[in-house]
């Protein structure tokens, strides 16, 4: 059974006990401050989130969905959260507000381990593994759980990796987080040998989240937490990565319709109606005459009304997350999910980008395959195997779109196409 006290742990895990609690600025809100300050965060102002190098300013990137996400995660723990001080007797300076601060934290970093061109960007790298001549040849020598970490790569992994290991403090903790938060962030709390095909009764299983490299980081937070052991590699998720979780696919499904609405994918009347189904009527929406603006307001209502009801099945099911008997969604059990589902497969067929998309506007397969390659051949002889394969993986992954594009192209006019955006110079770690 795991217990509230041990799940917000404020304990860096560099550290021998916990710092001193400041009410004025709490060790979670130095977890958001820290990452909002690191690189690796800013470089997702230009990574895909569904469109690549959009020319509209309007669309949102990796940066500025991690951002909302944070802003509905905040307010999901902020709802749970004050009940759940009062229900399991939490000491005084363990609120509704601190719950706050380690879900938008966890939340403005869910993303932060995503390569170029998105998921596209994840699927080329495991296929260099699998495919390239000096991908395959990087496996030799490895144990079969770190050739799987490569062969499967994975931005949840990748991005535990960034949070503990490549930012700041490199190999001495990272950005030095506070157990709670890693915890949080940690959607999939497998080793790669612990993920199970997609399941829907266990949301948690569905990826790996920790490579090789972090297990022992892991196993360190999962004990600081209490998160309890499921099996070889396995432990039961913190139910604070439920809220995050939520908090992602609330924003990118009604986002997702927006955006398609903006680029005129989804004619207007067929977004009001979605949203409509989400998130109701209301007399004010009919004071509102521009089409832009009627939809931003159901954009917002519909993510209210969500929240809402996601906070109420959170507190419903609380007492069966901490003793691993609820692992499904959160969306799943709400009554808005035939809508969502609905708007998601809306969005699926009129506004996702395609595999064939990446390929024939970007050049995004040859970009990566040239890239890892170009990397590989460049890379420390002096370094174990499995560490030579992470930095491969470390460098080009950190590659914002635009970087990668340049690197592979050399032409500057890339640089060009997106404002001359700085920081691409610093594309890897």
């Amino acid at each position: 059974m795991m217990d509230w006290r041990r799940l917000l742990s404020a304990r860096r895990l560099v550290d021998v006990a916990p710092e001193p609690y400041d009410v004025a600025r709490s060790p979670f809100q130095k977890d958001f401050d820290r990452i909002v300050f690191c690189s690796a965060f800013r470089r997702l102002q230009d990574k895909t989130q569904v469109h690549p190098l959009s020319d509209n300013d309007y669309i949102r990137t990796r940066l500025t969905h991690s951002l909302e996400v944070a802003s509905v995660g905040r307010s999901l723990a902020a709802g749970i959260g004050q009940v759940i001080a009062g229900r399991r007797r939490l000491p005084a300076e363990l609120g509704a507000a601190e719950f706050g601060h380690i879900v938008s934290a966890a939340c403005l970093a869910h993303d932060i381990g995503n390569p170029p061109f998105g998921h596209r960007g994840e699927e080329l790298i495991q296929r260099w593994f699998r495919d390239a001549p000096r991908g395959r040849a990087m496996l030799h020598g490895l144990t079969r759980a770190q050739q799987q970490d490569l062969l499967r790569f994975e931005g949840n992994a990748q991005g535990f990796r960034i949070l503990t290991r490549l930012q700041n403090w490199r190999d001495k903790g990272g950005l030095r987080l506070t157990a709670a938060t890693l915890a949080t962030f940690s959607k999939y709390p497998r080793l790669v040998d612990g993920a199970r095909a997609r399941d829907g009764h266990d949301a948690g299983a569905q990826k790996f989240g920790v490579m090789q490299a972090e297990a022992d980081t892991f196993r360190d937070v999962a004990r600081e937490t209490g998160l309890q052991p499921d099996g070889d590699g396995r432990w039961l998720r913190h139910p604070l990565a439920f809220l995050v979780e939520a908090a992602d696919d609330i924003c990118y499904t009604i986002i997702d319709l927006e955006d398609g609405f903006k680029l005129g994918k989804i004619p207007f009347e067929e977004a009001e109606a979605l949203l409509l189904a989400v998130g109701g009527a209301h007399r004010r929406y009919q004071e509102i005459g521009e089409p832009a603006r009627r939809i931003a307001y159901l954009r917002a209502k519909a993510i209210g009304e969500l929240i809402g009801q996601v906070v109420e099945v959170f507190l419903q099911v609380e007492p069966q997350m901490l003793d691993g008997r609820y692992r499904a969604p959160l969306l799943e059990q709400v009554p808005g999910t035939a809508a969502l589902a609905h708007i998601t497969d809306v969005t699926a067929r009129k506004v996702f980008v395609s595999d064939g998309d990446y390929e024939r506007d970007l050049g995004a397969d040859r970009v990566i395959q040239a890239l890892m390659d170009r990397t590989a051949m460049a890379t420390d002889q002096g370094l174990t195997a499995y560490d030579r394969a992470l930095a491969v993986t470390d460098r080009v992954s950190g590659m914002t779109d635009s970087y990668a594009m340049q690197q592979f192209t050399g032409d500057s006019m890339v640089r060009a196409r997106t404002g001359g955006i700085g920081g691409f110079s610093n594309g890897g770690y």
